[in-house]
């Protein structure tokens, strides 16, 4: 599963249990990949109820690889479409 962009804005009550049912269902047997310009530490406030934000990230960041980038986004050098 891929989330793209994740949290650009803050879970509500439904989509916090409804990402924690479907991330506790894949843990250990599937891969999850989160794309995100946030730190993982401000993911708590997306997620806003910090017992879900616990169990999630617990989900998320254990036995997980991360890789952080640094640097320009590419798009903003991209020549725009007319």
């Amino acid at each position: 599963m891929i989330l793209d962009d994740w949290g650009l804005e803050p879970l509500n009550e439904q989509a916090r249990h409804d990402l924690l049912e479907i991330l506790e269902d894949r843990y250990g047997r599937r891969s999850t990949i989160i794309t995100r310009q946030l730190p993982v530490s401000a993911w708590q406030g997306v997620i806003g109820d910090p017992t879900y934000a616990d169990a999630i990230l617990d989900r998320l960041v254990h036995n997980a690889h991360r890789i952080e980038l640094s640097g320009e986004s590419l798009r903003r050098n991209l020549p725009r479409k007319a």
